[in-house]
This record gives structure tokens, C-alpha cells and sequence, in this order.
């Protein structure tokens, strides 16, 4: 089954107009259209999101309830409102990292090396406390990863740091995201239902790669007949290099819009890997989006006098230059 990425490649030879689409008098048609044949055409050719968009898409799961040291979660009831509490009063603090974390250019910020892609806040099966987040993060390197991850301010409360100042991220799951490219995986989030999080995880040893391999192809027919999955992918060892064999997948990530949970998870467990066996756990969280990217700014034409700057008054707050050019998919 073959798929492919948004860069299609609009050919002349595969244009849908022929030569005699004209107005009937041998100009262009269509208003202006005088003023428009003397035009120089020129080429414009789509930029990356970003420099950190090379290629490597890792994943980093945090749950706080296995992460936590300072909680006594075993005895102490309450501990886990304290930690949602906790948690609650740092995400804005979270979501200016993410967003200062993505913002950069040839003079601001340029020695950021990883964007977060999106961070979902992950909730409780009764869905009244906050249980964690996953982050998706584009990087060159592993190593920038982890360190763009030391810095998440709800991180380096769950896990603490030493006297200098330095988190240690070695216990976060973290893992490298073969995110599906089909178009027809991307169906929005809340379109058909609430949005949930599959985070699957294969059984040991290695028949769990054969049982991967023999139900792949069912396995990406039943998510895209669905028409209802934001988006899916295998998590693989997170190997410096990609290519690296021993970066074998290890688990499956899916994002997928649910009547309630109860819908999600049947949806899940119907799934031909799982019903083969592949997975060993497999947790499902509703989740709520944190707008992380901080890259696009835009007024509301409707209600000029409706205030919807902030984003942009905060970049300047922070320093970057706004009103200039260099960084495309900010300031268009």
C-alpha cells in the first residue's frame, strides 16, 4: 500500500485547462486579465517549517503518576490532586516554553534546536484530573531533543534538579514517531466525537515484529476506512540516527475522535493489530490541545476591534522581530 505527502507536483502537462480556455479574443480572460499577461511570472518555492524539520519526529510521553518522586501516591490519597494541581498552575508556564521553544529566526533565538509540534494534555479516565502530556517534537539530534525537554517547566517539577540547575530526562519515554503521511489520516480533531490518544505498546521479544509485519497492511486499511483517525504512526526505538536497526518499532501512537471513551476504546481493540495480539498495554486518554506553536498570528477581519494580538504582542514582549521577513511561516 503506497502513500504519499503533500508535495504534489503541479506539471503544465497536467494542468486540467486547455489552450483554448480564453475569453474568445485571444486574451486572458477574467478581470484584469490585460493587466495580468505582462506580469513576469515567478516561482515561489515552499519553505520548511522550520530548520528543525529534517526528518527526525520524536515523541515523549509523561505520565506524572509514574514519573513523580516527591508524591506518595501509594499511600497518600490526595497526592494525586496535588499533582494535577500542580500541574494546572504550570501549564501556562509550559505552553510560553513551547511557544518561545518554536519562534526563532536568523536573529532571534537561533540557537533553539527542536519545535514542538503539538503537546496534548492528557486526562484521567473520569476526566477531573490531569494525569500528564505528550509532546511531539521535530529535532536534527536526539540529544537537542532531550535538552529542549529538560527545559518544559512542568517537566523539571515532576522530575526535579540538581544543584546546577539540570534536569535529568533519562526516565521520560521518549521515542522516535513514523508519523503516517496519508491524507486520508487526517481527519480534525472533534469532527466525529471528542478526541482521544492511543499509546500501544507491542509484547516482548520477537514475535511481536512478525505479528507487526503480517497485520500492517489490515492494520492501515481499518484506520483509514474508519475515516475517523487524526493521526496514527509506530513508535521505534529512539536511536541517534533513524536508520539505525535497532531503532525497531516498539509500539503504535493514534490519535482518534471517539463518540465517548467507551467508543474509543472499542475502536482500539478492534484494530487488527491488537486483535492479533501485538500489544501488551495499551492506555487511551481523552486529551486537551495546548496551542504550542506560536508561529501564526492572525486578525480578525470580522471584528477589527476584537482583540486577537496577543500572540503577536507577546513575541514582541519576548523580542522577536515581528514585522520582518526572514521568517516566512511567522510573519507572512
Amino acid at each position: 500500500m503506497a502513500y504519499s505527502d503533500d508535495s504534489t507536483d503541479y506539471k503544465a502537462e497536467k494542468s486540467d485547462y486547455g489552450d483554448d480556455d480564453s475569453n474568445g479574443d485571444g486574451e486572458l480572460g477574467g478581470r484584469g486579465g490585460d493587466d495580468m499577461a505582462s506580469v513576469p511570472v515567478t516561482e515561489e518555492i515552499p519553505v520548511s517549517m522550520s530548520k528543525n524539520n529534517v526528518g527526525n519526529r520524536f515523541v515523549a510521553f509523561i505520565f506524572d503518576r509514574d514519573l513523580a518522586t516527591n508524591y506518595d501516591v501509594e499511600n497518600d490519597p490526595d497526592s494525586l490532586w496535588e499533582m494535577h494541581k500542580d500541574r494546572i498552575a504550570l501549564t501556562e508556564d509550559h505552553v510560553m516554553w513551547a511557544r518561545k521553544q518554536n519562534l526563532y529566526n536568523e536573529t532571534f533565538n537561533t540557537e533553539s534546536m527542536a519545535d514542538i509540534i503539538w503537546s496534548q494534555q492528557l486526562l484521567s479516565t473520569d476526566l477531573q484530573r490531569t494525569v500528564g502530556h505528550a509532546m511531539c517534537i521535530d529535532s536534527p539530534s536526539l540529544e537537542h531533543c532531550r535538552e529542549a525537554l529538560s527545559r518544559d517547566p512542568i517537566i523539571r517539577s515532576i522530575l526535579g534538579v540538581d544543584d546546577d540547575g539540570h534536569c535529568d530526562v533519562s526516565p521520560v519515554a521518549l521515542y522516535r514517531w513514523r508519523h503516517i503521511r496519508d491524507h486520508t489520516l487526517r481527519i480534525d480533531d472533534g469532527r466525529y466525537g471528542v478526541p482521544n490518544i492511543l499509546l500501544a505498546m507491542d509484547r516482548p521479544g520477537t514475535e511481536a515484529a512478525a505479528v507487526r509485519a503480517g497485520t500492517s497492511n489490515d492494520h492501515l486499511e481499518y484506520l483509514i476506512r474508519s475515516e475517523r483517525v487524526i493521526a496514527a504512526g509506530p513508535l521505534h526505538v529512539a536511536t541517534e540516527d533513524k536508520a539505525d536497526e535497532d531503532s525497531v518499532a516498539v509500539g503504535t501512537l493514534m490519535m482518534v475522535n471517539g463518540k465517548n471513551r467507551d467508543d474509543a476504546v472499542k475502536f482500539v481493540e478492534k484494530d487488527p493489530a491488537a486483535m492479533a495480539g501485538l500489544y501488551e498495554t495499551m492506555r487511551v486518554h481523552r486529551f486537551n490541545s495546548l496551542d504550542v506553536t506560536g508561529k501564526f498570528v492572525s486578525e480578525n477581519l470580522y471584528f477589527p476591534k476584537q482583540n486577537t494580538y496577543q500572540m503577536k504582542e507577546a513575541m514582541e514582549y519576548w523580542g522577536y522581530p515581528v514585522d520582518d521577513d526572514q521568517t516566512k511561516w511567522a510573519n507572512w
